[in-house]
């Protein structure tokens, strides 16, 4: 399954985003949270899964949505299953290294 990455720097800092290709545009609610799925966030070159989250190890902030997505960085490690929460049943994940 393909994704959209969208990488932007800023300093020495890397933020990756990253989500599952049917949830650009997206707005997801539950309870008072409302979460965007902007195009200008997460809209950027459409990669496979493999190719995302290959580009993990290198950014300094990750922010990601969709089940595909998340799914694979918890699989792969980058993620703990406790950290991903959900919002209208579409899990979310950041990581931040410091």
């Amino acid at each position: 399954m393909d994704v959209y990455v969208n990488i932007q720097k800023s300093g020495e800092q890397t933020l990756l985003a990253i989500c599952d290709l049917d949830l650009v545009g997206k707005t997801f609610r539950q309870g008072k949270i409302v979460f965007e799925v902007r195009e200008e966030f997460y809209k950027g070159t459409k990669v496979t899964v493999d190719e995302a989250i290959g580009l993990i190890e290198n950014c300094s902030v990750v922010n990601m949505v969709g089940q595909c997505i998340v799914k694979e960085a918890v699989e792969k490690g980058f993620v703990h299953p406790d950290a991903v929460i959900e919002i209208s049943g579409v899990p979310h994940a950041q990581i931040m290294k410091l």
